[in-house]
């Protein structure tokens, strides 16, 4: 069962969302919230998998929300739902320690496979946000491997990381094990000092 709270202002969206994913086999919802005021105090009570949180939200924006979530709560997945398509929002949100971004003009079969997505290890995000955030990356490919010392095959998978790739598709991809994948993503880790998928796409982004 995926547990997933759900952090957005708009009552009649909230709600909506909150029935989809009651609706959806496999997944419950267990936090509807309006604002980020009481969040820790909330999801330390239901302890969401999945977060899905608007970054326009009264008193405090959605990107300061998911670095008050990603300290208080590491393994919580945050998947940023808003109407923002421009590079600061979205690199601002990433850096932050959002794990995907999806665009709320998105379907409810789209927004049930993101969710479905960050939960199985990938890192879902709406086409154009996704394409952004590619080339982005594009831009530092040959500074990052120089930088630290990352091998083809890691530049590679650090590249399908920020697809969204999860690691099952990683190990179909290149024909290895999951376990080989998670090796190189420990070594990517490593060298990127850092902890997370989160923020090695941040510190890419900010090179």
């Amino acid at each position: 069962m995926i547990k997933v709270a759900i952090v957005e202002d708009n009552n009649t969206l909230r709600r909506s969302l909150c029935n989809l994913i009651n609706q959806t086999e496999g997944m419950q919802c267990v936090a509807s919230l309006e604002n980020l005021l009481n969040v820790v105090s909330e999801f330390r009570k239901t302890f969401p998998d999945v977060v899905l949180m608007d970054i326009g939200l009264p008193n405090i924006s959605g990107i300061e929300g998911v670095r008050t979530v990603k300290e208080n709560f590491e393994k919580i997945q945050v998947l940023m739902f808003t109407v923002f398509e421009d590079d600061e929002k979205i690199f601002e949100a990433i850096k932050a320690g959002a794990s995907g971004y999806l665009l709320k003009k998105s379907s409810p079969e789209e927004i049930i496979e993101a969710i479905e997505a960050l939960y199985g290890g990938g890192a879902p995000m709406s086409g154009n946000i996704a394409r952004k955030v590619i080339e982005s990356f594009q831009h530092h490919t040959h500074p990052t491997k120089e930088d630290y010392q990352l091998t083809t095959r890691e530049s590679e998978i650090l590249h399908s990381l920020i697809e969204g790739i999860s690691y099952k598709k990683l190990a179909e991809k290149y024909f290895i094990s999951i376990s080989t994948v998670r090796t190189h993503i420990r070594h990517i880790y490593e060298k990127l000092h850092v902890n997370s998928k989160a923020q090695a796409v941040a510190k890419i982004l900010k090179k």
